[in-house]
Order: structure tokens, then sequence, then C-alpha cells
């Protein structure tokens, strides 16, 4: 396998495919022992962040548009 002039290279499907490696998913090269390393870098859970992304609107198919309307005017 060769880097390409802009420094990429493509994972092999069964890299790929064994650790769950996406289109999407954040990786990161690190030096370790004289060698380099690419993993999936990690989401570090942030109490804050996870809470605004909650109370932001983002519905995940559990109510309707409506029913927002309806709890935000206090309706029942």
């Amino acid at each position: 396998m060769k880097i390409t002039s802009k420094g990429q290279v493509t994972i092999p499907l069964p890299i790929r495919s064994e650790f769950g490696l996406k289109p999407g998913t954040d990786v990161e090269f690190v030096a370790e022992a004289g060698r380099v390393i690419l993993r999936a870098k990690r989401r570090r859970h942030d109490p804050v962040e996870a809470w605004l992304e909650e109370s932001t609107g983002v519905s995940r198919g559990r109510t309707t548009t409506a029913k927002i309307m309806k709890l935000t005017r206090g309706e029942d």
C-alpha cells in the first residue's frame, strides 16, 4: 500500500469491518515505540454537551412536532 501525494491511504475493508470504521469515523495517528498506529478517536463523555444535544430539540422518533409544541405551550 502506498501513501498518495495528498498523504492518503486506503484502509482495507477487512480492517474497517473488524473495527467498525465507517465513513465519518474520526481517527487519529499515534506515534508509539517507533511505530505509527491508526485508531478510532475516543469520544469523551461531556455531560454538558450531552445535555445541550438532548435539549436542543433533537427528536429521535419518540415524539412529534405537534406534541412538542403542546408541551411548550403547557397544553395537555
